[in-house]
């Protein structure tokens, strides 16, 4: 009988003018994610030598360039790096947003994403990138949802962004998905819909379910202050977001709103609600990062691929100080390498959406 290999995935860095080089490097020499899964670094060998060499509080770690196919495990001591595709050589400024970190940042996913489609790779785990340097790098899009959703031939609004938040005391967490994208909030409101609510809360539910290994409890944020106060202070409540809420308990999820998001993010810290369908970025994402900077973990849902992220920003401003902190990225490994685990046994195919 022959034996499977352990799933394949695929770490970036981000920006390399930014921290993703010191979070990657840290992360890969604390995870234990080795023990169940073959990682592997897409970056230019170069940038990740020059990194280890000359910022403060990086890890003594030897480097070895490799394919995505090489079938030999990863261990704490060995980076093992995979060079992007079409890749140039440029010389990186630490801590200065240019057009090259831009391209070689867009360079590593566009490479991890076409390795995962491919089946040589299960999952990719992304470091941060700098909007800035990627749109003067002539890459039009907000962020790695909307980059890897136009990978994939999809629209935007395909995708949902997911921030897990991983339990500080033991296993579960909570996760929060965004009915809308990386957006003004004047055009978040605009946009959102009562079927914008229903794909975010049926995209929310199977992830946190593979995560949880049960049936999630979810509750839907209100949009106005006090839930709208019965169409007092707006009627998003009762015209999109109720039959939003009707419509996901037809389906058969646990769930319950619209709440009013300033109370309902405290009863979700206290453990009531396994996920939340927040209904725009900063709704969602002030809250999760005032519980748990360092330990969440931005996911992918709805796209035919496995894809978890950190959560912060590149840190420009302490990049090569010795300041970085790798636990989103240890976080966002782990979740990575759970969520493969979770669809499937140790085989090589591609990731299915969740």
């Amino acid at each position: 009988m022959t034996k499977l290999l352990p799933p394949v995935v695929l770490l970036t860095c981000g920006d390399p003018a930014g921290i993703g080089p010191e979070v990657a490097a840290l992360a890969w020499e604390a995870t234990p994610a080795h023990a169940r899964a073959r990682l592997r670094l897409v970056a230019d060998p170069a940038v990740i030598a020059e990194s280890l060499a000359t910022r403060r509080g990086m890890p003594a770690l030897r480097i070895t360039t490799v394919s995505a196919a090489d079938p030999r495990p990863s261990t704490a001591a060995e980076l093992l790096v995979v060079a992007p595709a079409n890749q140039t050589a440029e010389p990186i400024v630490p801590g200065v947003a240019t057009a090259a970190g831009g391209r070689q940042a867009a360079a590593a996913v566009t490479t991890a994403f076409t390795l995962v489609r491919s089946g040589t790779a299960q999952a990719v785990v992304t470091g941060p990138l700098h909007k800035a340097a990627l749109h003067a790098a002539g890459h039009d899009v907000p962020g790695h949802t909307e980059l890897l959703a136009r990978a994939c031939g999809l629209p935007d609004d395909a995708a949902s962004m997911m921030l897990w938040l991983p339990s500080a005391n033991g296993p579960g967490g909570l996760g929060v998905v965004h009915a809308t994208l990386h957006q003004s909030l004047r055009s978040a409101v605009a946009d959102l819909s009562t079927a914008r609510i229903v794909a975010a809360g049926r995209r929310l539910a199977p992830l946190l379910t593979a995560l949880l290994d049960r049936p999630p409890r979810i509750a839907v944020a209100a949009l106005n202050p006090h839930g709208g106060e019965g169409g007092l202070f707006g009627d998003e409540e009762l015209r999109l977001i109720r039959p939003a809420v009707e419509r996901l308990a037809a389906a058969g999820l646990v769930v319950i709103g619209p709440l009013p998001a300033d109370t309902l993010f405290l009863r979700a810290s206290r453990g009531e609600f396994d996920g939340v369908v927040a209904l725009y970025h900063d709704q969602g994402h002030i809250p999760v990062k005032l519980l748990g900077m360092h330990r969440a973990v931005n996911i992918t849902l709805g796209l035919p691929l496995v894809r978890t992220s950190v959560a912060h920003g590149t840190g420009f401003d302490i990049v090569g100080t010795g300041a970085a902190d790798p636990a989103s990225m240890l976080a966002a490994i782990d979740a990575a390498e759970r969520l493969v685990h979770a669809q499937r046994p140790l085989t090589a195919a591609s990731g299915a959406a969740f």
